[in-house]
């Protein structure tokens, strides 16, 4: 009798104790990524600057960033702005304050939506393709072919991408803000009949330059988040082509939401 009340006792801790375990060892693993990718980040940043990519090898991934990317991106800019200007004009016209539209258009697209949906746009796509370029080249054992050629992995992978990041999801950040604002105007102006003179009147008066450099400021931040979670994962991939699509989708979500929660903090400190 003892003996059947221990065991009964024991059991209901059997499933907490296997659920402490798994959340263990889940923390575990977010602590050694979160680790891996900071070492990461910091060999690529200081070997930036110490050792310098060929120039080639960067214009090339600016080509990939920049311009294989900019419709996309232009496209989701156009229409942010659009449909920002569209619902306003629908909240702001009953309160006879239609005039606010272009202020409202301008500073959403310049301090968080431009920014925000150009790195969301282009984790999904260049860091989804970045992620199965490395992951291939890891479960195929290229790079490690590079180490035995004493060729530095990080240096001829990882940090032409960071700084063609760097460089071209600011620019593609300026260009939707841009466009952004004026998707607003057609549909405020063209569309809705707004007066166009009072739009631009009012978006140039309340916009300030300042505004727009917190948006390239919080771009430049999410161009090394998602270039450095994409080498990261692609150089930890193993499993074959299973390996390969699973780095590719954790690329994607993880750059997204860290990118979520880093504008958070960003326009806390840049405001």
């Amino acid at each position: 009798m003892p003996a059947t009340e221990h065991v009964g006792a024991a059991t209901p801790a059997g499933p907490l104790s296997a659920l402490g375990a798994r959340l263990a060892s889940r923390f575990l693993e977010f602590i050694t990524q979160l680790g891996g990718m900071i070492q990461l980040a910091a060999s690529a940043l200081v070997i930036s600057f110490t050792h310098p990519p060929k120039w080639r090898e960067v214009v090339r991934q600016m080509f990939n960033f920049g311009v294989q990317s900019a419709p996309v991106v232009l496209l989701t800019g156009a229409a942010t702005g659009a449909i920002l200007a569209l619902q306003m004009w629908y909240q702001m016209r009953p309160l006879g304050m239609a005039t606010a539209i272009g202020p409202i258009v301008s500073l959403s697209m310049a301090n968080e939506l431009g920014p925000l949906l150009t790195g969301i746009m282009v984790a999904g796509r260049m860091g989804a393709a970045m992620a199965a370029e490395l992951g291939t080249m890891r479960v195929t054992e290229q790079i490690d072919a590079l180490r035995s050629l004493a060729t530095d992995p990080v240096r001829y992978l990882v940090v032409p991408r960071l700084i063609a990041g760097v460089v071209m999801i600011p620019l593609l950040t300026a260009f939707s803000i841009a466009i952004g604002i004026l998707g607003g105007f057609i549909v405020a102006v063209h569309l809705k009949g707004e007066n166009a003179a009072f739009y631009w009147h009012n978006t140039l008066h309340y916009t300030d330059p300042g505004d727009v450099w917190v948006g390239i400021i919080k771009a430049a931040v999410f161009a090394m988040i998602i270039v450095i979670v994409a080498c990261y994962k692609g150089f930890n991939t193993s499993g074959g082509a299973e390996g390969v699509g699973k780095a590719t989708t954790g690329t994607v979500v993880v750059a997204s939401v860290t990118i979520l929660i880093s504008d958070f903090f960003l326009t806390n400190i840049l405001f």
